[in-house]
């Protein structure tokens, strides 16, 4: 009797409460490792000019990730954090909406046709690189196409969309994740100092990483490190390549259906409107709505604030779910060919800025 009811127990539904709760650890963990980055932050530049030293200016940014990556490549990260330390990606998508805040629809709009021209470009060159490379490598077809849909939209997120519509297996997707996950890493520490060394201003480092650093969190944190305007930056352009998730995630299931290793798409509409990034609308309805005045300037100091609080788990997030041992175990060649793909696409798309930002005035 005691085990009908133990079993009984175990198959109920998780009550909403009983969810919070188990996300309130890991949330915590978030937070703290976030602000433990700002204190380090405050302290050295505290420190440095108490004793007029010239040290090295290190956001917030770099701390909580680097904390992360500390706490999860040593003792790694305890069963009872993960589902908190899971939410990272929402924290993500609640700060660019929030972000919308700071600015009008007008420089979103002049923004995004230089930002779009650029990333049809960046998803042209991205897809034709990731697919030559792939046949070149003998990786498989769809462990190809899903580093395809990776490199060129938005990461992990575009591997989750491209695994079901190309009915990909479960593998390929974990060998596709590691692989953007390694060069995301790559770039986020990499591209700053890139960008220190050829005088980039703001804007075009914010674009620069926006269309080359493929996960949305590391472009963010990318660019944040560069500066808060090139943080900014770097977030409108990711999300105007974020908007072409469902175009391209729709190509590459009309072409593995046409090969019959796929489920035809019946209503295409429907298909994009499902893979369409929601947050995208978020950030734009609140950038309209301070276009028009809704928002004094108390409110969208408030919302901007806000949005860095949220940025704040999100960059420690980005620490705790990079694990270089599950990467490690991937193998080799996805990462070759990621990695030479990368590259061609960070050498065109930075030679693309450059020359923007020379005609355009970036």
């Amino acid at each position: 009797m005691i085990q009908e009811n133990e079993s009984i127990r175990q198959d109920r539904p998780i009550s909403l409460p009983q969810h919070f709760f188990r996300l309130v650890p890991g949330i915590g963990l978030l937070f703290v490792l976030g602000y433990l980055g700002k204190i380090i932050e405050q302290f050295i530049k505290d420190y440095g000019k108490a004793h007029n030293l010239a040290l090295p200016d290190i956001e917030y940014v770099l701390w909580a990730i680097l904390f992360g990556l500390i706490i999860t490549n040593t003792v790694g990260v305890a069963r009872i954090f993960r589902p908190g330390v899971a939410t990272y990606e929402f924290w993500l998508k609640l700060g660019i909406v929030l972000l919308g805040a700071r600015f009008l629809l007008g420089d979103v709009l002049k923004l995004g046709g230089v930002s779009l021209a650029l990333v049809v470009i960046e998803l042209f060159v991205a897809i034709g690189i990731m697919i030559l490379l792939g046949r070149l490598f003998r990786l498989k077809p769809k462990l190809t196409s899903l580093l395809a849909i990776g490199s060129s939209i938005c990461g992990v997120s575009a591997i989750i969309a491209g695994k079901g519509a190309i009915e990909a297996e479960d593998d390929d997707a974990a060998f596709a994740i590691a692989a953007i996950l390694a060069l995301g890493a790559f770039g986020l520490f990499f591209y700053p100092l890139i960008g220190h060394i050829l005088g980039m201003s703001d804007h075009a480092f914010g674009l620069w990483a926006g269309l080359a650093v493929d996960n949305t969190a590391e472009a963010t944190a990318a660019g944040a490190l560069y500066s808060d305007e090139a943080g900014k930056i770097a977030v409108l352009a990711k999300t105007t390549r974020n908007a072409m998730i469902g175009f391209v995630v729709l190509g590459f299931a009309l072409y593995w259906a046409s090969r019959g290793q796929a489920q035809d798409v019946e209503n295409r509409a429907e298909f994009l409107w499902q893979k369409f990034p929601k947050f995208v609308l978020g950030f734009l309805l609140i950038s309209l709505l301070a276009t028009v005045g809704v928002f004094n300037q108390n409110h969208i100091t408030s919302l901007g604030n806000l949005s860095r609080w949220a940025f704040l788990l999100t960059f420690a997030g980005v620490g705790l779910q990079t694990d270089f041992h599950k990467m490690k175990q991937q193998g080799l060649r996805p990462f070759i060919v990621g990695a030479i793909a990368e590259l061609t696409v960070t050498v065109v798309t930075l030679l693309l800025v450059l020359g923007a930002d020379k005609l355009f005035k970036l």
